[in-house]
């Protein structure tokens, strides 16, 4: 186990301003371990790659006896609290492999599960209702198999997919851009607590570090790095979760993309996705056929055969499949059989459905009503709704 004096200097040097994940890499390939880059003088420190600059705020972060306090007080404050460097056998070993890796890692629950096998999922922050059910059922039974779900604490389908690993009693792990003492957004709070119990918070950044936009790239490439693939469900064509299913691809991650409506602005960067190679997923056993490497689909045959299931009715269907779901629920009668056979999946208005059925509209805005009660279809927000199911 690491002395409090060796990691001490770990951290000092993780604090310097302008060393980040590369420069702290360079430095560890010259020197081995921090405490030797502080017992280095200028012209050494130059002479393995750094600028002046560089070398300076070194020398200067080494006089600096409180740069570390904050980072290993937490550390001691719980058996929870973790700070896993490099050369830590606790570190995960998928991150390891890519060229900027983080130095160290700061970890706020189940330290075990960093080297489990993952599936990233990401998406939008404001996804349809027909989005978040589709992240919570994949992370929900994925889990179930085995699979821990990596994500990002975000909201939207980051948020569903925690809570969809944790009600699959698996292990979820979420990659935060702050420092591990904050939580961002404050909404998922009880969520972040929740994830600690049986799972893990992760962040790069030292103790007291504020939600900043050029964090969660870097945060991004984390997910992807961990993770055996990533699966993207609902992402406009300029989206977070675009970068890392492009950092996936760099990093030789699989990267899998639910399809979507051609109506609906949060698909379009899934579909790009799919023309660029990415695998098209309409049930969670099109994931699992490509983990056959990491997860014994023998022991699962059951879960599968229900995630198929399930997964079918949060992914389109063609009219043919939506008229014979509609004519065989006897719960329903001849009115509201109609509607959601016309519906299909695609946001609809009412004044759509108006003209499509033949009802006016107080009847229809009554039958949704009724339909949305009972789950069969959703409120999109500006007046559109959705079937789903």
């Amino acid at each position: 186990m690491m002395q409090n004096k060796e990691l001490e200097s770990w951290v000092k040097l993780w604090r310097v301003s302008g060393i980040g994940a590369k420069k702290y890499q360079l430095l560890l390939n010259y020197f081995e371990n921090p405490a030797a880059v502080f017992a280095s003088n200028s012209s050494q420190l130059t002479q393995a790659g750094l600028s002046t600059k560089d070398a300076n705020a070194i020398l200067e972060q080494k006089e600096n006896s409180e740069s570390s306090q904050a980072d290993l007080a937490w550390l001691h404050e719980s058996d929870q609290h973790h700070i896993v460097t490099l050369h830590c056998d606790t570190y995960p070993q998928r991150l390891k492999q890519i060229s900027d890796a983080p130095a160290l890692l700061y970890v706020h629950g189940n330290l075990s599960i960093l080297n489990d096998p993952q599936l990233g999922i990401v998406g939008s922050r404001n996804p349809t209702q027909s989005g978040q059910n589709n992240a919570y059922e994949f992370a929900k039974h994925l889990a179930q198999t085995g699979l821990c779900i990596t994500s990002g604490l975000a909201l939207g389908i980051d948020g569903a997919a925690h809570q969809g690993a944790l009600d699959g009693n698996g292990p979820t792990i979420a990659v935060i851009a702050t420092g591990i003492d904050r939580v961002y957004p404050a909404k998922h709070r009880d969520l972040a607590h929740k994830i600690v119990g049986g799972g893990a918070i992760v962040s790069e950044f030292p103790l007291g570090t504020h939600p900043d936009s050029r964090h969660f790239p870097r945060r991004n490439r984390i997910i992807s790095a961990m993770s055996y693939g990533v699966l993207v469900i609902e992402a406009a064509l300029k989206s977070g979760s675009l970068i890392t299913a492009r950092l996936a691809m760099e990093q030789n991650r699989e990267v899998f993309a639910v399809p979507g409506s051609i109506h609906n602005p949060l698909a379009k960067g899934c579909h790009q996705l799919i023309r660029q190679g990415a695998k098209l997923v309409e049930t969670a056993e099109d994931i699992l056929e490509e983990m056959t490497n990491v997860i014994d689909l023998n022991e699962h045959q059951s879960i599968d055969t229900d995630l198929h299931t399930i997964a079918k009715k949060n992914v389109l269907s063609n009219d043919e499949s939506i008229d014979a779901n509609a004519s065989s629920d006897s719960s329903l009668d001849a009115e509201h059989q109609e509607l959601l056979a016309k519906m299909g999946y695609d946001p609809i208005s009412i004044d759509q459905l108006v003209i499509m059925t033949g009802f006016d509209a107080a009847t229809i805005a009554a039958i949704l009503l009724m339909l949305e009660l009972q789950s069969y279809v959703v409120a999109n927000g500006g007046g559109t709704y959705s079937r789903i199911k």
